[in-house]
């Protein structure tokens, strides 16, 4: 009988740990694989929730006879801590427990971590390897390596737009374009992400619940970017059913799930300061909010895109035409990285490299 490739393990672990999306944030998802010395897996897990037990742990607590920790290989998709945080370190589990390798596919570069994991296990006399589908994993947890690296959160800009190029009718009017199918996708995005993200006529116009209805899962935090705080009270985004944050130029006390943050706007006009959105996205960061769905209207897109910082754009394309309205943005947008259908409609996905 042949005997599996590493990577084959190392893929494993990578898809155990994508059932973490859109629970482990602030922190990274992370799969675990134990191998034994015949090559077949002893045990497996992965980081299910923030402030939950590591995949380490939960993997490492599955094999049935602990004694073979000592003859086994454990397959992990980043670095173990080495820091006590939420829970112990799982370098010192490891050496604990035994194991005499362990495979690493990517360095941590949490500054709390860094390296310090592997060090503590090679000290320990553990063989140690990194690496092994390094792409892969970096692509899985794009929004925590953009968090730690960039200072910002990971930003997904993403709108629906009419077969010639029109966000909304004639004066903002509100138009039903993408299918049943595409707004399903978008509350299942909805839970992925830490925070959504809309302008102030967004609001105004939809009074949009920003939340995730039709799909199961954590609900995101709510941002507005509201000038002059023109909503009024009795709009969706105000209600306080899910943590909320409104940036605005102005001072007003919060209440129970809902935040008013001061920062500079444009003295005049709609387009943002700027100084705004850098603002914005340091606060955010501070806040350890790691992605944001941006779903605003073309003001707040298309500051975004002349700024070049975002990282996804999602594109629903309906087959119906409206002839005038509201202009999507364009920015020379080409080489799109994929293409599906998804009910009537055409998705296209951009990937700023």
């Amino acid at each position: 009988m042949p005997v599996p490739d590493d990577s084959l393990f190392m893929r494993r672990a990578l898809d155990l740990a994508a059932l973490g999306l859109g629970y482990t944030r602030p922190n990274p998802m992370v799969g675990c694989v134990v191998v034994g010395p015949d090559t077949t897996i002893l045990g497996e897990g992965f980081h299910q929730q923030y402030g939950g037990p590591h995949a380490e742990v939960n993997a490492l607590a599955s094999v049935a006879d602990q004694a073979l920790l000592r003859q086994s290989r454990v397959f992990v998709t980043l670095e173990p801590c080495a820091h006590h945080g939420k829970t112990p370190p799982c370098a010192d589990l490891l050496i604990a427990k035994g194991v005499p390798e362990v495979i690493v596919c990517n360095d941590d570069p949490n500054p709390l971590v860094a390296g310090r994991g592997l060090d503590k296990l090679r000290a320990a006399g553990v063989r140690v390897s990194t690496g092994l589908l390094a792409e892969a994993g970096r692509q899985l947890n794009r929004r925590f390596f953009t968090f730690q690296e960039k200072k910002r959160p990971y930003l997904v800009l993403k709108w629906a737009e009419s077969a010639d190029g029109f966000l909304a009718g004639p004066h903002f009017q509100q138009v039903q374009l993408s299918g049943p199918q595409a707004q399903l996708l978008t509350h299942k995005w909805r839970t992925d992400e830490a925070a959504i993200l809309v302008g102030t006529r967004t609001a105004l116009h939809d009074n949009p619940h920003l939340s995730a209805r039709e799909w199961p899962g954590p609900q995101p935090t709510r941002i507005v970017l509201d000038k002059n705080l023109a909503l009024p009270p009795t709009h969706h985004v105000l209600d306080g059913s899910q943590p909320t944050l409104i940036y605005t130029h102005r001072t007003r006390s919060g209440t129970p799930n809902l935040d008013y943050v001061t920062l500079p706007f444009a003295a005049a006009g709609e387009a943002p300061s700027p100084d705004l959105l850098p603002a914005v996205l340091a606060d955010l960061h501070a806040r350890a909010i790691q992605s944001v769905l941006v779903e605003g209207g073309p003001t707040v897109l298309t500051a975004l895109l002349n700024s070049n910082v975002w990282d996804e754009i999602r594109i629903f394309r309906s087959p119906k035409r409206l002839e005038r309205g509201v202009a999507a943005p364009r920015m020379g947008l080409r080489g799109w990285h994929s293409r599906e259908k998804v009910g009537p409609d055409d998705l296209f996905i951009y990937v700023n490299n």
